[in-house]
């Protein structure tokens, strides 16, 4: 079954399991002490933050070829003013551009002229890593 046509969230899950296990795919000491981006009031404090968001970067890229910045607007949010209104901040580059350097490495994903996909290793990852849980 392919994987981009279950629930996100449980491929996400799964996906994220199986990276914590790749020795590629490992998580810098500053994670847990910057923010996403301009747009986020706090440090990601969920477990597993890191293996998570490449899990959700490989289904992305699954989907549909995308550069960072892309993924940057994908990945942003909203700020809140009490007066100005509200405005959409881009997510910070450097976690993106890190997760990408590290699934390309592990070869999970290629660089193409229209962006970054998923490579057919990658593809059979992620179903490898769905049919697992």
């Amino acid at each position: 079954m392919k994987a981009w046509t279950l629930p996100a969230n449980d491929v996400i899950e799964a996906v994220a399991k199986q990276l914590e296990s790749n020795a590629e795919i490992k998580a810098p000491e500053w994670v847990n002490a910057v923010k996403t981006g301009s747009h986020a009031e706090r440090t990601p404090d969920e477990e597993g933050f890191w293996f998570k968001r490449c899990a959700s970067l490989l289904l992305s890229l699954s989907k549909r070829p995308s550069g960072v910045q892309r993924l940057r607007n994908k990945y942003g949010g909203r700020t809140t003013h009490t007066v100005g209104g509200h405005h959409h901040r881009k997510a910070g580059g450097k976690i993106i551009r890190l997760a990408l350097q590290q699934l390309e490495k592990a070869g999970f994903i290629k660089k193409e002229k229209t962006g970054r996909t998923v490579s057919p290793a990658g593809i059979s990852f992620m179903e490898k890593a769905v049919k697992a849980e």
